[in-house]
This record gives structure tokens, sequence and C-alpha cells, in this order.
């Protein structure tokens, strides 16, 4: 049986909120009159009874069973004030209020330079694509409004490769990334291949027209170069290491952490991972690099090399989750950039809280640790000057920030 409920609010996940917070409604806007099919604290809307003047049109076709986006049926206007509003409330959660949150930079539609798809076996082929929304079934992708087109038209020739890596039982992940030199995949969760099983997959590369194939972790074939530029250097990321998932973004964020660094001089990159800021920093100071992935780190030491015109760059392996960078460890650097993985980084905040770095620039992709971290160090002496939410995954729920902290 269907009632008719108001949308008061969107929560975290994008879902529209009813009574009070206790009905979840996907598809919907807060101002709308909904007819709703209950599921315990979940609804599904039947009919959109009075619509929000924020609605839009979605703009894919796969909207609504892929999981991959919550958010097409929202205008622009409307998702980055939203955002925004994440980060807001995150802070104010911390007693963090009165901060000059700026308004959300956001990255254009199909610009998505980084995906992972998911894969498998059927008997009468192979499936591969996004899962859904509802279930872990596998969506099939012929469009999508999110990532770059070359990368969704490498999807029908990956087949193949799909066949190969995948058993009837299982199911493989495959990250495609866009690289000056072509396309980038990396397959994980593939069966294990040994001798001539092995030597054939340069063929299969081939045949898919990759510039690179990696398997379980390990380069298998080389095509093409798969490189990104990073300020003047050329990086070849590890297969299916880390990178920024567009490129507006990337510019936003590098642009928010040279203003946060200031004209500093020696500098030190925590969680560099293959030199996303390392190496445009390089152009104006010396920069310590720290990253616990070790292919990252030989990426990021043999570009630095390879580039001309750079300041010194010494880039280290270490965990600074377990082995954070100790206060003492701190001296004579003038500025520290630090952008932890979603769980943030309360270890090593916890040291910088008690070092005398004057400036900080802080990335994160969870405004909710974030807002934790950046509590322990305005306790520990910074202020907080600025935020910039940066929205890279666009019509989904995620946001990220760029902060500038100073002693």
């Amino acid at each position: 049986m269907a009632d008719e409920v108001e949308i008061e609010s969107l929560g975290a996940q994008g879902d529209g909120v009813a009574e009070g917070g206790t009905l979840f409604v996907p598809f919907t806007l807060p101002g709308e009159r909904v007819r709703v099919v209950r599921h315990g604290e979940r609804g599904r809307a039947e009919a959109i009874l009075r619509k929000s003047r924020d609605r839009a049109q979605p703009a894919c076709p796969h909207f609504g069973t892929c999981g991959g986006c919550a958010l097409q049926h929202a205008g622009e206007r409307f998702t980055a004030l939203w955002k925004r509003d994440l980060v807001v409330t995150a802070l104010a959660a911390r007693g963090i209020t009165e901060i000059a949150v700026l308004p959300t930079i956001t990255s254009p539609a199909e610009s998505r330079r980084r995906i992972t798809l998911a894969a498998t076996r059927t008997r009468k082929g192979t499936v591969i694509g996004f899962h859904g929304r509802a279930d872990a079934s596998i969506v099939p992708i012929e469009t999508c409004t999110v990532a770059e087109p070359a990368l969704i038209a490498v999807i029908p020739k990956l087949e193949e490769l799909v066949a190969t890596a995948a058993s009837r039982k299982g199911e493989v992940k495959i990250t495609l990334t866009l690289t000056n030199g072509g396309v980038d995949a990396a397959v994980m969760d593939a069966k294990v291949l040994e001798g001539p099983k092995k030597a054939l997959l340069a063929g299969v590369a081939a045949r898919a027209g990759l510039a690179r194939l990696g398997w379980n972790g390990e380069e298998v074939a080389s095509m093409g170069e798969p490189v990104v530029t990073m300020g003047r250097a050329r990086v070849k990321p590890p297969p299916g290491g880390f990178l920024q998932p567009t490129r507006a973004g990337e510019a936003a964020l590098l642009e928010a952490v040279r203003e946060a660094v200031g004209g500093a001089g020696r500098i030190a990159d925590l969680y560099c991972g293959s030199g996303t800021f390392t190496l445009p920093l390089a152009e104006q100071a010396e920069v310590l690099a720290f990253e616990g992935d070790g292919a990252a780190v030989a990426a990021l030491d043999a570009a630095w090399r390879a580039a001309p015109g750079l300041k010194r760059v010494v880039a280290e392996r270490r965990d600074l989750h377990h082995r954070p960078l100790l206060a003492p460890e701190f001296k004579g650097i003038e500025a520290v950039v630090i952008d932890p993985p979603r769980a943030g980084a309360r270890n090593q905040t916890e040291q910088l809280a008690h070092a005398r770095v004057p400036r900080i620039a802080f990335i994160s992709c969870n405004p909710a640790t974030f807002a934790r971290d950046a509590r322990m160090l305005i306790d520990g002496g910074y202020r907080l000057d600025w935020v910039q939410p940066v929205d890279q995954f666009r019509w989904s729920p995620h946001v990220e920030l760029a902060a500038g902290f100073t002693r």
C-alpha cells in the first residue's frame, strides 16, 4: 500500500529524507511530495506528486539501475550547494564554525579518466559494467555521462580479456585509466596464469587496443606509454595506481595546495602517491615525499629524475598510519601537504598538531574524518583559514576538499 510523504531534506547518501529522518526515498528532492511504497526504513517512489524546481532530467539511460550515480535527478546548482553543506555540517559537528567554506568546484561531465568495472563470465559470454544500485548484479554499460568517452569505447573490446581472466563462479575488477599514451587496464582478482598462457596476454591486450595491461598487480604487457603529466614531469604510475579522477579536479586541488603552501621553500608531502602534488611543487621548492606504496614511490622517483629543471625531491616509502612522522622530524619544514585515504590521518595529525610547521595544505575525500583531523590541528594551535569543496565524483554523494591551515 502506498503512502504520500513530504521530502524534508537530502541524506548523506543522496536519498530524500522524510518523516523526521525515519524514511529514506531514493531519487527524490527536498520539498517534493511523493507517493511511496515502504520497505522498512526505505521507500520506493511510485510518483512525484509535487516536483522540486531543482529537479532535472537524468542524462544517462542507465540511471536508476547502475549504482554509480545517485543524483542525476538533481540540478547542478542544487548538488553543488548540497555538497558544500555536507562539508559545513561535518565541520560544525566538531565545533568548527564561521569558517570560509568556498563554493563547490564541479568537474565537467564525461571527464572521469579512471573507472573500475566489474566483469564476469556467463554461459552466453561475458558481462562487463558497474554494480547495480539495488544488489551486486553487474549492469552492462553502453554509455556513461561521467567517464571519458575513450574509456567507455574500449569496454566492448574487453570481452576476450574477461573470458581469460574470470572463472564462471567469480568476478574480476578492471580499472581503466586514460593516460597520455592510451587506455591502461589493471585486472584484479583474475585467474593465475603461468608460462605460455601468461605469454598470450600480450596479444589479448593488443587486440583490445590497450597501452598497458596489469594482471593481479603485475605489469604483463606494454604496447604504449601509459604516462600522465604532473607539472613538468611524465609519470608512469603502477598498474591500477591511484590518480586523481579528473584533470579538472586535480587542477583545482593543485591550485588550492599552491595557495596554502605559499612561497615555502622546503615542503613535506605526506601520502604523496606517484607525485600529484610533489612534482608540480618541486618547481618552486625542495620536497620530501612519503608514501606507503613502494611502486608509487618508485614511479615518483623515476619521473623526478627524468624531468628537467625541478628542485630536489627525496621520496621515501613509509607507512604513515603505523609510523607517522614525529613532530621533531618536521624541523626545517616550511609547509606540509597531506592527502590521506578516506579514514583520515589521526596518528599523523596528532604529531603534526605538535609540530611548528607554518603552513599546512590538507586534502581529503571524507568531510567527516577531515573535520576530526582539523579539530586536532586547531586544538594544537593552527587556524583553519579556508576550505574548498571539489566535486570530482559528479552525481554521486561523494565530495572532496582542500583546506589551508596556518600556525
